[in-house]
């Protein structure tokens, strides 16, 4: 039973900081992009974005640190701005966030 323990424990360690690494992605990329390209591509704003990817992710991450529903959830928001806001604003910003 000890064996099993010790996966368990090693699996959410790094799901635990593969999360938090996606999380932290999606907020220094939103915070390096122009704020004028977010508008344009016709996605919230860039304060909306850093404040809904911040909040979620500080929930996320200090409320319930292991997989539970909000910590989903915070991936899930990171998720959507890295496959659909990040690629839309990079477009139109010339592939460089400053």
């Amino acid at each position: 039973m000890s064996v099993l323990n010790l996966f368990y424990y090693w699996t959410d360690e790094v799901l635990f900081w593969g999360l938090l690494a996606l999380r932290a992605w999606a907020v220094v990329d939103c915070a390096l992009r122009k704020a004028a390209a977010f508008p344009a591509v016709d996605k919230l704003t860039k304060p909306a974005w850093l404040a809904i990817l911040v909040f979620s992710g500080a929930l996320g991450t200090l409320i319930q640190p292991s997989l539970g529903p909000i910590s989903l959830i915070s991936v899930v928001v990171a998720s959507v701005y890295l496959a659909d806001v990040r690629p839309a604003v990079r477009e139109i910003s010339g592939g460089k966030g400053w």
